[in-house]
């Protein structure tokens, strides 16, 4: 468990404490403050304070207790403001940061058989608490959901960026580009399982952060998975429109759907994936309404990928089940391929045709709702992601910071790390007027990244700023320029190019 967590949970419906090992209480969620009392927002005030007679041991043995060996699951009786007693089910969990260690507890209140004090009934005791406590258990699974989330995006980003570095500096020849394309591919798939529980753990929210995004950029990292620097097959042509329509989506889904369709265009390919796929982006401006076989489409602006391949084709008995869940023809798959493609595409207003002819290939093209806007269209090659600034990167995880220096040092950039803000403020301090990016993590112990900002700004106003995080992107205003954890070494190196620049946006 990582400190930073009280930072989310500064915002949940229930009590949560953070406490030092002397029992002085350091953080406090929101709903602690309302049902403690705002003396909890000091930072100063003992665990004694609100710790009841009427619980069986004293707040020296309950912490000598939990130095000892942790009890994850307690019942303890607190006084909230007021002076009435509540007894509650605390979670208990230990934070380690350096050589301190901390303890985070989670308030549930229970159900009381009697429970009265100064004339308040048990009704009385929950409209002032305001919990409900089966609701804060689900909150408290979501809220264990996106620390995992978190941590297991910071692990990938490093395998990732590592990996895809590697890939970019190894000969094409090399006998180890095929297992670190392998990693590449498997750490691809980890992220995918991230990114799902991140939006199970926002199951009440909208779960994905939609965007204005590129297509063509995603394609291309898309088709990096499956070409083989010095193989000569498969061969992926790429004909992506130079000027292409902006489409609002939540990117990593449609990465997603265009890899599952480009793995069965692949194994379609006779021999081993000797033979060509074609993919081809195009804007469909329709004043009419259209048909491609069952789709349907109505008048407006769209975006349509195409993807063909040559391979064996699709027998016509079949083809009006690819989109059937469990429906293969394929050895050792599930069929869950295309049935996920097609759920994800069609809930976001988009569509899914296909057709194929037996020893002639399959097509597959996806129809998506588009803006009639231009995106601007960045192919860069290596030596476009080269530069000389100096970058402040901020992050709580050595393994980002040891990433990031790694590869932008090696593509010309100075690079100055700081493991929290306080640390980061010292550095732009002393290197005043020297700093051109500073790199910071939202979510971090003892500083937050907006705070970090906050404070940047100050200092140095003219320096710009690119964010990420674990998280999915957080819808606020004032965030531009901005990193999806976990992202690939060139993935950091253009997204950095383009802060850099002189126009700089999102």
């Amino acid at each position: 468990m990582k400190s930073d967590l009280i930072f989310e949970l500064e915002n949940a419906s229930w009590s949560a404490l953070l406490v030092d090992s002397q029992g002085i209480i350091k953080r406090a969620s929101s709903s602690a403050v309302t049902i403690f009392g705002k003396g909890l927002e000091s930072g100063s005030i003992h665990l004694s304070t609100i710790w009841s007679n009427e619980n069986k041991i004293t707040v020296g043995h309950f912490l000598s207790q939990l130095d000892r060996a942790l009890q994850p699951l307690q019942k303890i009786t607190f006084i909230m403001a007021g002076g009435v007693n509540i007894n509650f089910s605390v979670h208990i969990c230990s934070v380690v940061r350096g050589s301190s260690k901390h303890y985070i507890l989670q308030l549930f209140s229970e159900s009381p058989q009697s429970r009265t004090q100064k004339g308040k009934t048990d009704a009385h005791l929950q409209e002032e608490t305001g919990v409900l406590f089966p609701k804060q258990k689900l909150e408290c699974a979501l809220q264990l959901a996106r620390t995992v989330a978190l941590d297991f995006n910071n692990a990938l980003t490093s395998i990732i960026a590592h990996t895809s570095f590697l890939l970019s500096k190894i000969e094409p020849n090399s006998p180890w580009r095929k297992s670190l394309m392998e990693i590449e591919k498997s750490a691809q798939r980890a992220a995918e399982v991230a990114a799902d529980l991140a939006s199970f753990s926002r199951q009440a929210e909208k779960a994905n952060i939609e965007k204005a995004v590129n297509l063509n950029d995603i394609i291309r990292r898309a088709v990096r998975l499956f070409k083989k620097p010095g193989e000569e097959y498969p061969k992926i042509i790429l004909n992506l429109e130079k000027k292409i329509y902006a489409i609002n989506f939540d990117e990593a889904k449609i990465q997603q759907a265009i890899v599952k369709v480009l793995e069965n265009a692949v194994h379609a390919l006779p021999d081993g994936g000797r033979g060509n796929i074609y993919v081809t982006t195009r804007n469909l401006d329709l004043k009419t309404e259209a048909h491609d076989r069952n789709v349907r489409l109505f008048p407006g602006h769209y975006l349509s990928i195409e993807i063909t391949d040559d391979g064996c084709g699709i027998p016509l008995e079949n083809i009006d089940r690819v989109f059937e869940p469990f429906f293969t023809t394929k050895p050792g798959c599930r069929g869950l391929g295309l049935t996920w493609v097609y759920g994800i595409i069609t809930n976001n207003g988009g569509n899914v045709s296909i057709s194929s002819e037996p020893g002639r290939g399959t097509t597959v093209i996806i129809y998506l709702p588009a803006n009639n806007k231009i995106v601007k269209d960045i192919s860069t090659s290596s030596d476009d992601l080269y530069g000389n600034s100096t970058i402040l990167m901020v992050d709580d995880e050595d393994l980002i910071l040891t990433m990031g220096q790694t590869v932008l040092s090696e593509y010309g950039y100075k690079v100055l790390i700081a493991n929290n803000g306080y640390l980061a403020l010292d550095i732009l301090k002393s290197k005043s007027g020297k700093i051109d990016l500073v790199i910071t993590d939202l979510v971090m112990p003892q500083m937050s990244g907006r705070e970090l900002v906050e404070h940047t700004i100050k200092i140095a106003p003219e320096v710009k700023i690119l964010y990420t995080s674990g998280f999915l992107r957080p819808n606020n205003k004032g965030i531009e320029n901005y990193l999806q954890k976990p992202f690939t070494s060139q993935d950091l190196l253009l997204k950095v190019k383009q802060v850099l620049s002189p126009a700089s946006t999102d």
